[in-house]
This record gives structure tokens, sequence and C-alpha cells, in this order.
């Protein structure tokens, strides 16, 4: 015997939901094989499900698509750091700066390598740092680092910090988009299962192959077990396809 099968996709649950409403719209209550309370529950619920499937949607495009200049935004704004770092070393190295310059930066005066870039908390750790250490040498009369200067790492650190913000932004909006889904998919399912079984209710006296049509002009959808569809019409309307 075909089983019921319960929508598991936003689409299925959808196409269920417009289904129960036109039927609700079309009938009298006297004739409809479901109450007019839980028709009222599909009728106020489907406009609020489509607009949180929309901005579930609009919130993960947007994300993405600004994803692309956001990791360009980043890679300059490293690209930018390393070489600063790197003209502070050379100044050391031919003489003109001592090591103890790099205290400055948060750096060890000891080494004479990179520090970690690999993630936005060190980008933005060391940008910080280095931004702050310049700013505090001038104040002691030092001579700026150039090529590049400070000023024009700033500039690329800020621009990769405002995107990086609005990352974070766009990102705790698609978050609240997917829970805000997740809690409204919860509320969908039980009512389409309420509405199924009330149809189903209806129904219940009538032979299982016409119980069956007549919830299925409901929405109601049957799945055929393997071992069912040997000699099984599969285009007869009593018999309809799983949504999932």
């Amino acid at each position: 015997m075909p089983y019921r099968r319960l929508p598991n996709t936003d689409s299925a649950r959808t196409k269920a939901l417009k289904r129960a409403m036109d039927r609700g719209t079309e009938l009298p209550p006297f004739k409809l094989a479901f109450s007019q309370g839980m028709f009222h529950q599909v009728k106020s619920t489907l406009p609020n499900f489509e607009n949180a499937i929309s901005e579930h949607r609009n919130a993960m495009n947007l994300h993405a698509e600004k994803n692309k200049d956001y990791q360009q935004k980043m890679k300059k704004a490293k690209l930018y750091i390393s070489h600063f770092i790197q003209v502070v070393d050379m100044a050391i190295v031919r003489g003109e700066q001592n090591a103890e310059i790099r205290n400055f930066y948060g750096l060890n005066e000891a080494e004479r390598k990179l520090p970690g870039l690999n993630n936005e908390e060190e980008v933005i750790n060391w940008g910080s740092k280095l931004i702050e250490g310049e700013r505090e040498r001038k104040m002691y009369g030092a001579s700026p680092i150039t090529n590049p200067t400070i000023a024009v790492v700033q500039v690329h650190f800020d621009k990769f910090l405002e995107a990086y913000n609005n990352q974070k932004s766009l990102k705790k909006r698609a978050t609240n988009a997917h829970e805000n889904l997740e809690k409204i998919r919860e509320n969908i399912d039980g009512i389409i299962q309420q509405t199924w079984n009330e149809v189903e209710d209806t129904f219940k006296d009538l032979p299982e192959e016409i119980k069956r049509e007549k919830a299925a002009d409901y929405g109601v959808v049957y799945v055929f077990r393997k071992n069912e569809l040997n000699g099984i019409n599969l285009f007869q309307p009593n018999h309809v396809e799983g949504t999932g």
C-alpha cells in the first residue's frame, strides 16, 4: 500500500499550502475536506512563509555577491601590511634603522620573519599595530617609513576593515534569516500535517483507492514502494509523485 509523504523542501511545502488554499477558496465550507480553522491558518501563514524564503535567499545571495570584493580588499590589505614590514626589515639590513624599530610595531626585534596574516583577525591585529606603531615613532620625531608609507597602508587597511564589518553584518542577516525560516518551517510542517490528517479523515470511509484520489486532489502526496509499481499505471490520477 502506498504511503503518505509530507513535503521536505520549501518548494514542496509552498505547493502543498497553495493547493490547500486553492481548495479552501474554491469550495464552500460545508464541502471542504478540512476545517475552516485550518484554512485560515493556511491562508495566514503562506505569505509569511514565502517572505521568509525570499528574505533568506536574498540575504544569502547578497553575502555571496559581496564576498568577492571583500576577499580582494583583504588580499590588498595583507599585501601592503607585509610590504611595510619588509621595507622596515630591509632598512634594518642596510643599517638605516636599528633593530629596535620592530618593537614599535609589536614585532620581535631578534627575528626577520613576517607575522601570520592567515585570517581576518591577524590582518586586523597587525594592521592596527603598524598604524599605531608608526604614529608613535613620528611622535618621537623619527623619519617615516616610505614606499609604502603608513598612510597608504591605512587606506587599504580601512577599506578592508569597512568590507569586513559589512560582511559580518551580511552574515548576521543571513544567519537570522535562516533561523527565522527554520522556525517557520516547523510551524508550516505542523499545519500541512494537520490539514492532510483532516482531509484523510474526511474520506476515511471510502475505498482506499478513491480515498487517495480525493485526498490527492487536496495536495496530499502518496508514494508507491518499488514492489508496488508493477502493474500500476503511473499516469492514473490517484498516483501522485513525491515532492522530496
